[in-house]
């Protein structure tokens, strides 16, 4: 009699603690939240565990697929780990593919559902980080070369492509002055050298930023500041 009540004792906790108290235990350990985030076309997967009761010795197991496809793919890589996230830049390298994820989890020997992603489009849900500039001054104007970000997929030689291999661009560059509380576009399009003229006597900010006409859609600007062309 008291080993069938250890027996029932040591059931209830089991599935207090792996099932949070209510859920069943393999609907408990489900990841949650599960989505891709891409930035500069470098994609990867991120979820949350499936609840607060999830004991910490759980793993993970990510797949992935195209649109279309029947047979999911293992990521190796990714596959019983303890992190949260995984890299799936590689796998998803044809941009304009759709691709779904999924990821299980597994503890204790029991292995939770799938949780998958929505459909995924690389080239159309990255976001695209700001441009970087080079500048030289002149005596009442400066040069800008604008750098478009890099993705994270190389060439034949070895080097990141750049974005701009990949979307139309439009560069946009504004001129800033606080003390005036103006702020002007002085260019449009899409050469990437650009010559904008300064006020002078007064300290002048350069602000610049990647359109996306495709998607209608900016990328993060960048500010560089105290340009100063001299009194006439």
């Amino acid at each position: 009699m008291m080993l069938k009540h250890c027996f029932i004792s040591f059931l209830i906790n089991f599935f207090w603690i792996y099932g949070g108290g209510s859920l069943p235990v393999q609907e408990s350990l489900g990841p949650l939240s599960i989505e891709f985030q891409s930035f500069n076309l470098q994609s990867i997967l991120h979820w949350h565990p499936g609840s607060a009761s999830t004991p910490n010795n759980t793993v993970y197991f990510v797949q992935y697929k195209i649109y279309g496809q029947k047979k999911w793919t293992n990521k190796e890589e990714c596959w019983g780990i303890y992190e949260l996230s995984c890299d799936l830049t590689n796998e998803t390298s044809d941009v304009q593919e759709p691709y779904y994820g999924r990821v299980k989890a597994a503890s204790a020997g029991i292995h939770g559902d799938w949780s998958i992603t929505k459909r995924f489009i690389p080239w159309w849900e990255t976001k695209i980080g700001p441009v970087s500039i080079s500048v030289i001054q002149n005596n009442k104007s400066i040069q800008l070369t604008l750098h478009a970000p890099d993705s994270p997929y190389k060439g034949k030689k070895g080097r990141n492509i750049s974005i701009q291999d990949y979307y139309e661009l439009v560069y946009r560059v504004f001129i800033t002055n606080n003390s005036l509380d103006m702020k002007q576009k002085v260019y449009e399009g899409t050469n990437d050298k650009v010559e904008v003229d300064v006020m002078p006597g007064s300290n002048n900010c350069v602000v610049a930023e990647i359109y996306l006409p495709e998607l209608d859609r900016s990328s993060m600007s960048t500010e560089i500041c105290s340009f100063m062309a001299p009194e006439k």
